[in-house]
């Protein structure tokens, strides 16, 4: 027969799984300094590739433009292009009322600027033929993001003329309505130039 199996005390059993938390609780402790530096590695990497991505897009921006610049000119040729497109636009065409779309007869050319570092917004900017309801050539709305990542807006001033001024117009038209009216109305398309509410979710510049 065997030798009886030495007999353990319940002392030097706690004794033994105290022994085990300690290497498991130090393992542990180990493990997740060690997942801090590998994630300062990863956070460095990224922060890297960022640059580098950056650079790329600001090269393609620039060997974009001369394609911008035909596509443009060829767009000039198609009459009421831009007015068309707009009121084919989902977003755009929720804020066109009728004198909207006559305004928007006159907007030969859109253009979209990204700023020299890209990261900090872009411009969008209208441009507009000799027209009947202000006197700009062009219209422009910037969207800037701060070093902080707030986003804020600004755009050109619109110099109506007299008795011209769509925004107005359509306020004025919303007042005298019926509120199930009023509700349905559409904002003027040139209120967009106005609102800088909230900047960081404007889907109609996207």
């Amino acid at each position: 027969m065997s030798a009886p199996a030495a007999k353990v005390s319940k002392k030097e059993l706690n004794s033994n799984h105290d022994g085990a938390d300690e290497t498991s609780e130090k393992e542990q402790q180990e493990a997740i300094e060690h997942i801090d530096e590998v994630q300062n590695e990863i956070d460095r990497l990224n922060e890297q590739a960022s640059e580098e991505i950056l650079k790329v897009e600001q090269k393609y921006n620039k060997l974009r433009q001369p394609f911008f610049q035909k596509r443009s000119e060829l767009i000039a040729k198609i009459p009421n292009f831009w007015v068309t497109t707009f009121v084919n636009h989902p977003q755009v065409s929720a804020l066109l009322g009728e004198e909207d779309e006559e305004a928007l007869h006159y907007l030969t050319r859109v253009e979209v600027t990204e700023f020299e570092d890209i990261k900090s917004g872009y411009r969008i900017d209208f441009y507009f033929d000799e027209n009947p309801y202000f006197e700009n050539k062009v219209l422009s709305k910037e969207f800037h993001l701060n070093e902080s990542g707030d986003p804020s807006s600004k755009s050109t001033e619109i110099k109506w003329k007299s008795g011209k001024d769509l925004t107005k117009r359509s306020s004025q038209t919303q007042n005298k309505a019926s509120r199930k009216r009023q509700h349905e109305e559409p904002e003027s398309f040139f209120t967009w130039f106005t609102d800088h509410s909230d900047a960081g979710a404007d889907e109609l510049g996207e």
